[in-house]
């Protein structure tokens, strides 16, 4: 079963936070908000996510994209150009990121 997160808000309660990321960034324990929720949720088994971004949704993105990359062992080889990724460290997730159309409206 998938779990769909909606990771929008500009946060403008916790402005020192958002300026330069989305409130569900905002770090609790030096991991973000939307971490910990998806934590929750994998601890009863539900590891297949959906998250449907918003206000700087590029954040977001840009998070789960190095994610895997900043919970492993990395060993760069310059001279070959290779990557070798091993001792993954990351949570058993599926994360679709999607952009949702209608917040980049200027009506809204």
């Amino acid at each position: 079963m998938k779990v769909v997160i909606l990771a929008e808000g500009f946060g403008t309660r916790l402005s020192e936070e958002t300026d330069l990321k989305p409130k569900p960034m905002v770090e609790i324990g030096g991991m973000p908000i939307l971490w910990h929720i998806m934590k929750i949720y994998s601890t009863y088994g539900y590891n297949d996510f959906i998250i449907c971004l918003g206000y700087k949704g590029y954040v977001i993105k840009e998070y789960f994209v190095n994610y895997y990359m900043h919970m492993s062992d990395v060993t760069v080889d310059f001279y070959d150009g290779g990557t070798k990724i091993y001792n993954n460290h990351a949570e058993p997730w599926r994360v679709d990121l999607y952009p949702l159309c209608w917040t980049h409206r200027k009506n809204i």
